[in-house]
């Protein structure tokens, strides 16, 4: 079972950037589509950011789009997500996820069922 640990969390002021870190006890994840979502006190799940298996593309909520970027180190077995100009409205607990893999074609980030989670990690922009 693919195990992720998030971590780089924490309280930073509006305007502010963060650079979220997941750590994947899987030789790599060149083969699963992977994604960063969060969990805002009183609102449902929202889904910020994944990347198609293989790296080959990647897609952004609006809410974050221009602000955001995921990215992967296969060497490192490691996603990011580097987050500049936060805002309040960021405040959540981030989760990285990650899809089961599959081998032979690309796992898009609308066909792929995310089914590994990490713990989370809080993620607070306040004055």
């Amino acid at each position: 079972q693919l195990q992720l640990v998030e971590s780089g969390g924490g309280l930073v002021q509006p305007g502010g950037s963060l650079t979220l870190s997941c750590a994947a006890s899987e030789f790599t994840l060149d083969y699963r589509a992977i994604a960063w979502f969060r969990r805002a006190p009183g609102k449902e799940r929202e889904r910020v950011s994944c990347m198609h298996s293989r790296g080959l593309s990647t897609d952004y909520a609006d809410s974050v789009k221009g602000r955001f970027t995921i990215s992967r180190d296969s060497a490192k077995k490691t996603v990011y997500l580097q987050m500049n100009s936060l805002k309040p409205e960021d405040t959540a607990v981030y989760y990285c996820s990650a899809s089961r893999p599959r081998y032979l074609s690309v796992i898009t980030c609308s066909s792929a069922d995310f089914d590994s989670w990490g713990q989370g990690t809080q993620v607070t922009v306040s004055s």
